[in-house]
């Protein structure tokens, strides 16, 4: 009798001890997943700005036909996020673009009739519905890089991640330092 409680015992250990390391490893899978899907949300949403961005210049072009330098720049920006391929690539092309778009903005600010154009007015509204997505799948994405990048510092965090080849941290999508300027507002 007292065999079958010792087997019985190591068995309940094992079983015990397996589902602790299944679990661990289900669970690293879960949160690259999880950024997986916040990073696809924000690919969605730079390909809608991205998208919206040739009719607002469209738009300007027409009032604002001295303005090549600021158009070109905002279509070599839209061509480095198409052709990124890398999350930091992608990253570093989505703060180039809206560095472009600010200055596509400043131009905005020189020609009052465009600013009173219905079409640039829709399409402004369009690309600051889009702006607030992105911040919000940017959070969303920078949460879930958080939680993994912990997790994987951590003693037990560190064993199942380098089990899964998941070890490396991910990156963050941060706002580029001229994006953190407080702008300067002249009346």
């Amino acid at each position: 009798m007292k065999k079958w409680i010792i087997v019985a015992a190591v068995a309940f250990v094992i079983v015990v001890l397996g589902v602790f390391y299944v679990g661990g490893l289900n669970r690293i899978v879960r949160m690259d997943e999880q950024i997986s899907g916040d990073w696809a949300e924000i690919e969605s949403q730079l390909k809608r700005r991205n998208d919206l961005i040739p009719n607002l210049v469209n738009t300007a072009k027409g009032y604002a036909k001295h303005e090549r330098e600021t158009f070109r720049y905002i279509a070599d920006a839209r061509s480095k996020l198409a052709g990124a391929k890398t999350v930091n690539e992608k990253i570093a092309a989505a703060g180039q673009l809206d560095s472009a778009l600010s200055r596509l903005l400043l131009v905005v600010e020189r020609y009052p009739d465009l600013k009173a154009n219905q079409s640039f007015q829709r399409l402004m509204d369009e690309l600051a519905g889009t702006e607030n997505r992105i911040a919000v799948a940017r959070n969303r994405y920078n949460r879930s890089v958080k939680k993994f990048n912990t997790y994987i510092r951590e003693v037990v965090g560190s064993f199942f991640a380098g089990r899964r080849g998941l070890d490396e941290p991910k990156p963050y999508y941060e706002v580029e330092e001229t994006a953190k300027a407080v702008p300067e507002v002249k009346f």
